[in-house]
C-alpha cells in the first residue's frame, strides 16, 4: 500500500513538474517571438467622391463582349493578382480600373488581331478591390466587408450588417480611415443612432473605411 502510495505521488509530482516546464517553455516562446511590421494602410483608389465609379478588383467576373465577334467574348475571372486573361488577350491589368478604362486597354490589344474591335465590359459578380470595401468587424450582427455603394452612409452600413448586437457598446465604436498615407480613427455614437434614432449621429462612409464595434462591460 505504501509502494502505491509512494509510486502514485512520484507520478503526481512528476506530472505537475511537466506541465510547469511546458508552460514555462510556452511562456519563453511567446515572449521571444519576434514582432511582424505593422499592416501598410492602403488608402482608397477613388480620387473624387462625388464623382464615384466601381473600380473592379479580383474575384469580380466580367462579361466581355467583343462587337461582331462571339467567339472571342465571354465570362471570365479577376485573378487574385488583379490581372485579366481573355480568349486573345493574356495578363491585362483589370484590378483598380473601371469598366470603362479596362474595355479600351482590351480594344487597344484586340486591334493586333481584330480590326476596329469594339468592346464592352459589364461587371456581372462585384468584389472590388480592398482598398474600397468597408469592413465591419465585432459586435455587429453580422460582421462582413461590403462593396461601397454611391452615397453611402453609416446607417447604409449598418443595416447591410444586421445592426448591433445585445452586448455591442455602440457609442464607443471607431472609424478606421487612411488620410494622407496614414490611418486615423474617429468616435462614432451607433448607440445613439441605432437605438435611440439620433440621425445627427449618422455620418458619410468612404471607400476603405472599417468600423470596429467593441463588447460593452456589463
Amino acid at each position: 500500500m505504501d509502494a502505491d502510495m509512494t509510486r502514485s505521488g512520484h507520478l503526481l509530482k512528476l506530472t505537475c513538474l511537466t506541465a510547469a516546464a511546458m508552460v514555462l517553455v510556452t511562456g519563453c516562446t511567446s515572449n521571444s517571438l519576434p514582432s511582424l511590421p505593422k499592416a501598410t494602410p492602403q488608402p482608397s483608389l477613388t480620387k473624387n467622391i462625388n464623382q464615384y465609379k466601381y473600380l473592379i478588383g479580383p474575384g469580380d467576373t466580367l462579361n466581355i463582349f467583343v462587337w461582331g465577334n462571339p467567339e472571342i467574348s465571354g465570362a471570365y475571372i479577376v485573378r487574385p493578382d488583379g490581372m485579366l486573361t481573355t480568349s486573345l488577350v493574356d495578363d491585362i491589368p483589370a484590378s483598380g480600373r473601371t469598366p470603362t478604362e479596362l474595355a479600351g486597354s482590351i480594344e487597344a490589344r484586340l486591334a493586333e488581331y481584330v480590326r476596329d474591335p469594339i468592346v464592352s465590359v459589364i461587371v456581372q459578380g462585384f468584389v472590388g478591390p480592398y482598398s474600397e470595401q468597408v469592413r465591419v468587424i465585432g459586435e455587429a450582427q453580422q460582421p462582413m466587408a461590403i462593396n461601397y455603394r454611391e452615397n453611402m452612409t453609416l446607417l447604409d452600413v449598418m443595416v447591410a450588417v444586421g445592426g448591433l448586437t445585445d452586448f455591442a457598446d455602440g457609442n464607443d465604436a471607431r472609424l478606421i480611415r487612411v488620410v494622407n498615407g496614414q490611418q486615423r480613427a474617429y468616435g462614432l455614437n451607433l448607440g445613439n443612432l441605432l437605438r435611440d434614432g439620433e440621425i445627427g449621429d449618422n455620418v458619410d462612409i468612404l471607400p476603405g473605411d472599417i468600423i470596429i464595434i467593441p463588447e460593452a462591460w456589463f
